[in-house]
């Protein structure tokens, strides 16, 4: 089983010393892959339930440093050389499908293959008005841009027409380097996340899920997979936790787990960045292995 780190882009994180500490360290202490997340607005006061906590209130405050994902992850492979950089997620249809295509291509290029785009349907009602973007349909936005966007990474000149983008004839490069197919990672945890997963991406990532919760989701996801012509084998099942152990890796790694997403918040100062960065791989990567 292979680790990642979801610590970059929020507070501490954002800042361009502590992203640097902890890439690099992360790099050398042989993380797997570099996660960031995104929300383009945050409110005091939210009316929408946050779906990946108990009391539907996200942890971070709103008044917080978040910076964009791609930007922050750009620098992240600006400083190295191996590691693999995913977003955790993307909010995909809060944007325009035809710009994502073209900024996940350039960060493919810039970072020499290493980037994996996960995206999600997002769940702000009060994120999506800020932006003008309706709510309703967001999940099947999402499925219909991820379509575009493959169409735009495989196809030159590229068509399209849907029910929320189209496009005729157009040219956006650069490619992935992948053979024109960049790695894409589904988020979420409901039924919906999972279905999407199974047909229209390369993986799935599960977000704050309970340990306990882990065999039944992925067992949805296989499910669902088998129902599309499709092994469960051909996806990263990519997961972070709520809670568990090192303990827990033996029944997650056997119940389909590929990668184990440590999330965490690092200190202020780069050396300590550094040094928890190593805490963290002592306490997790050995384990995995």
């Amino acid at each position: 089983m292979r680790v990642g780190l979801h610590a970059l882009g929020i507070g501490d994180g954002a800042r361009p010393e502590v992203i640097r500490a902890v890439a690099t360290a992360a790099e050398a202490q042989g993380f797997a892959r570099l996660w960031c997340g995104e929300h383009v607005v945050l409110v005091d006061a939210p009316d929408s339930r946050y779906p990946y906590s108990a009391d539907g209130r996200i942890a971070v405050p709103a008044d917080a440093d978040w910076l964009d994902p791609l930007l922050a992850l750009s620098f992240a492979a600006a400083v190295t050389s191996r590691i693999g950089l995913a977003t955790g997620v993307l909010l995909l249809p809060e944007h325009n499908p035809v710009v994502v295509a073209k900024q996940a291509a350039t960060l493919d290029v810039l970072s020499a293959g290493r980037f994996s785009l996960g995206v999600g349907a997002g769940w702000s009602a009060e994120e999506f008005a800020a932006l003008g973007v309706p709510f309703g349909g967001r999940g099947r936005r999402t499925d219909e841009y991820l379509a575009a966007m493959r169409t735009l990474w495989s196809e030159d000149p590229a068509s399209f027409v849907g029910e929320f983008t189209r496009f005729d004839a157009i040219r956006v490069n650069p490619k992935p380097l992948r053979g024109g197919r960049l790695p894409v990672l589904a988020g979420g945890n409901s039924d919906a996340a999972l279905r999407r997963a199974a047909t229209l991406a390369d993986g799935w990532y599960g977000f704050n899920v309970p340990a306990a919760d882990v065999p039944a989701r992925i067992a949805v996801l296989a499910d669902a997979c088998a129902r599309h012509g499709r092994g469960l084998d051909e996806l990263t099942v990519a997961v972070a936790l709520s809670d568990g152990a090192p303990a827990d890796l033996p029944e997650l790694a056997a119940a389909g787990v590929t990668e184990l997403v440590v999330v965490g918040a690092p200190p202020p100062a780069p050396d300590a960045a550094a040094d928890w960065v190593a805490g963290l791989a002592r306490t997790w990567i050995g384990s995995a292995a």
